[in-house]
């Protein structure tokens, strides 16, 4: 059954937590829940840490724990030392009765820095493989867990455009799947039905991030970081008449594709210039609109 979920960062940033930082954290979840009526939410850094307490705070507000970001640095540790580090998230994820685990490789990552993302990581192809080789043996394990690795391709990452993506599917084996963001994909140079439909038979996520073309251009021909680019206006959310992407053909792809996970809006904006309970309600509106559509749901 499909739901349908948000992330924190449209309202406090976890890159830069001065964005957002006089937003109380009772509003957020308030707007998210009670007035929006979003079926989950995502990790952010607002959460507790400890699993009960992240459930309890959530379902006071009637809103599920979808999962969270978990920045592995494979490039630079072993397997085991990875699975040593994540043992505390993987204990929060199976908690709180999440499904899948949200996974970026972050060790040389460039996209929470003040440097131009045209300047992010590349890895050779032999360097690909070699990654490849060991996330997939992590996802293995996540699987003993119950959970499911799904890998999130970003801006400023080894993993950003649609070849990266590509050689990263390559690498990888049965147990690694992908997040699919639509936002990060056409900022990363990707046609997202082109890609979505490529990839689709490894989707176990989806992000419905949009984004603002004339604004990822000027962040591409100006040199700007990525978080200047979120400042700019880089991201919005379905629906918004500035977006680039039409979200009609790609939820028909997950329905022709039987998708049962989450829908998630993760649209970060600076939420004194954009604000977050018109926009989230905005993109939910026009999600739940065209996955009815679609025959999602």
């Amino acid at each position: 059954m499909i739901q349908f979920g948000t992330n924190p960062i449209a309202w406090a940033n976890d890159d830069d937590q001065t964005i957002g930082a006089d937003i109380p954290t009772t509003r957020i979840l308030d707007e998210a829940g009670r007035q929006i009526g979003f079926d989950g939410i995502e990790n952010g850094h607002r959460w507790p840490d400890e699993p009960e307490a992240l459930r309890a705070l959530l379902a006071e507000y009637g809103l599920k724990f979808i999962s969270g970001w978990y920045s592995t640095e494979l490039l630079v540790r072993s397997v085991e030392d990875e699975i040593k580090a994540a043992q505390a998230h993987i204990a929060k994820l199976k908690h709180n009765g999440c499904k899948v685990m949200i996974v970026c490789e972050t060790s040389n990552a460039i996209h929470g820095a003040a440097k131009p993302v045209n300047d992010r990581p590349r890895l050779a192809a032999a360097e690909m493989q070699a990654f490849g080789v060991k996330l997939e043996a992590f996802a293995a394990y996540l699987t003993t867990q119950g959970l499911t690795l799904v890998y999130h391709h970003h801006m400023g990452t080894i993993v950003e455009s649609p070849d990266d993506i590509d050689a990263f599917m390559a690498a990888t084996g049965p147990h690694t799947h992908l997040l699919f963001d639509a936002g990060h994909c056409a900022f990363g140079g990707g046609d997202p039905v082109a890609v979505l439909t490529k990839h689709i038979a490894r989707v176990r996520h989806f992000h419905a991030k949009n984004i603002r073309p004339a604004v990822t251009a000027r962040v591409r021909a100006e040199g700007l970081s990525f978080l200047q680019g979120v400042v700019a206006g880089a991201f919005t959310v379905p629906g918004d008449q500035e977006g680039g992407i039409d979200f009609a053909p790609l939820l028909k792809i997950l329905a022709g594709a039987n998708y049962d996970g989450w829908i998630v809006i993760e649209a970060e904006q600076d939420p004194n210039v954009r604000n977050p309970l018109l926009y989230q309600t905005l993109g939910l509106a026009t999600l739940k609109r065209l996955s009815r559509d679609a025959g999602l749901i």
